[in-house]
């Protein structure tokens, strides 16, 4: 038994899992840098993806999956590695989760039945719509709305930046509403294709993403459309945080990890003043303390992948911790890498190049750095108290 089986629960099943993701990434590396460039969905990635059969892991085996449950930790260990071949992969296999989980835990059986096999083999691809223009982590803050009209839901209003917008057959969104206490906030399952839904692109980000606004001009729902209760929509967006927050930090473990391997390999094999750049001392130990950046990083996202497989709502403080320590690790060790590489670091779209600009959208998605710590903080404090 090896040190992460003994403290992580990395058995045969887990390790098994990692081949997969390794043996998915090798088989697209020769499109890898293509898909990454795209701001639409890459068709040869999609296949791919669809012909692993990993996007199953994000859905429970009752509907086409793979567990019982989506396992926390098996994301996370996924996305490590398709993080590090492919970052279009890696969000596209992501999203399924993401973008359908609230389905999972708030919806009804019919609306199991007849999405969640069609994510699993992805057939359909999935969006979640949270953010606005004026709604970025502050969610309360929505404006899109939902009103009941003879017996339907209207929806109207506009979400951005959201991804697989254009691509997604149905959006889990956010709206407020109208309760007998008040405004609250619930969730809706938007089919992409219902009347009065359009899609735009966002605009281009420095790493390029699916990505779009997505309008919902008086867009008319049976109430069977509603995910869970109204006015409790935070509860399933917590649960989805809960489940894949952590896998933000598998996934920037994979690209610190692909980023530190191409600098070693770079400073074993270039020479300046007659010898390697490994033998000398200020390299060597931007190598080394990137290094650990890695290790100490892929620790504590393994420790709180393992917490959140057994209770992801409890671990999520935990959860946080390790999204804001491994982004925040990946973007020094990449940065560390540039500076290795010398000019070679600098080549548009070499893979060290990829790893930089795609390592700076990670601090912000799915909690910013500086919103989760204030989250962090408070939790540290009440628990001295």
């Amino acid at each position: 038994m090896d040190f992460t089986e003994k403290w992580f629960g990395l058995g045969t099943a887990e390790r098994a899992l990692q081949d997969e993701a390794a043996a998915l990434t090798a088989s697209v590396a020769d499109i890898a840098a293509e898909a990454d460039a795209m701001s639409e969905i890459h068709p040869g990635m999609r296949e791919a993806l669809r012909a692993s059969g990993l996007a199953a892991l994000m859905v429970p085996s009752e509907f086409g999956g793979r567990g019982a449950q989506v396992d926390p930790l098996a994301v996370c260990l996924v996305r490590e590695v398709l993080m590090k071949g492919s970052s279009h992969l890696d969000s596209m296999f992501a999203l399924q989760g993401i973008g359908s989980y609230a389905i999972t835990v708030g919806g009804t059986e019919e609306q199991r039945r007849h999405w969640l096999p069609r994510v699993a083999s992805l057939e359909t691809l999935a969006g979640l719509a949270l953010t606005e223009e004026n709604a970025g982590s502050d969610l309360k803050n929505v404006s899109t709305t939902v009103t009941e009209k003879n017996g339907e839901l209207v929806v109207h209003g506009e979400k951005s930046f959201i991804s697989n917008a254009g691509a997604a057959d149905f959006f889990v969104t956010l709206v407020k509403e109208e309760l007998d206490g008040g405004p609250a906030l619930s969730l809706v399952l938007v089919p992409s294709d219902a009347p009065g839904v359009s899609t735009r692109p966002s605009p281009e980000l420095i790493a390029p993403h699916v990505l779009g606004d997505v309008g919902f001009d008086g867009v008319v729902l049976p109430p069977e459309a509603r995910l869970g209760v109204p006015g409790k929509a935070m509860s399933l967006v917590l649960s989805t945080l809960a489940v894949f927050r952590v896998s933000v930090a598998g996934a920037a473990v994979g690209l610190a990890t692909g980023a530190l391997e191409e600098a070693a390999r770079h400073a074993r094999t270039r020479e300046q003043f007659g010898r390697p750049l490994l033998k000398h001392g200020p390299v060597a130990q931007l190598l080394a303390d990137s290094w650990n950046d890695v290790e100490m990083a892929r620790l504590l996202t393994y420790q709180a992948a393992s917490a959140a497989r057994e209770d992801a709502r409890g671990a999520l403080n935990r959860s946080s911790m390790a999204k804001v320590a491994a982004t925040e690790a990946a973007s020094r060790v990449v940065d560390r890498c540039v500076q290795v590489m010398g000019r070679w670091g600098l080549v548009a779209n070499s893979p060290i190049e990829r790893y930089y600009r795609q390592a700076r959208p990670m601090r912000l998605y799915e909690g910013a750095s500086e919103v989760l710590k204030l989250g962090i903080a408070t939790t540290l404090c009440a628990e001295v108290d």
